[in-house]
C-alpha cells in the first residue's frame, strides 16, 4: 500500500491516496482504534477510507471478468490520471 501510494501521489487527488495508503490499516478505518490521534483532516480522509473499504474485500466474485470487455474502460480511466509513463 504504502509503495502504491509514492508511485501514484503526484497524480491522484488526496481522498485517492488516502484509500490506497490506508485500506489495510483495519484499527484506523473500521475500528476507530486511532481516531485520538487523528487532526481534522485525516478524520475527514478516512471517511473515504470507510467508504472504500466494502468495495474492497467483498465485491471477489467466483467468475472470471471478461478482462477484453473491461480493458477500453481501465485504460481510459488510467490515461485520464496517469501519464503514459510513470517514473518508479
Amino acid at each position: 500500500d504504502e509503495y502504491l501510494y509514492h508511485v501514484v501521489k503526484d497524480y491522484l487527488p488526496e481522498e485517492a491516496l488516502y484509500m490506497i495508503r490506508y485500506h489495510s490499516f483495519y484499527p484506523g478505518h473500521l475500528e476507530r482504534a486511532y481516531d485520538l490521534l487523528m487532526n481534522e483532516r485525516d478524520q475527514k480522509m478516512f471517511e473515504w477510507v470507510r467508504a472504500f473499504n466494502p468495495h474492497d474485500l467483498y465485491t471477489k466474485s467466483h467468475e472470471r471478468p471478461d478482462i477484453a470487455a473491461l480493458r477500453p474502460y481501465y485504460e481510459e480511466l488510467i490515461a485520464e490520471y496517469f501519464p503514459p509513463v510513470l517514473h518508479w
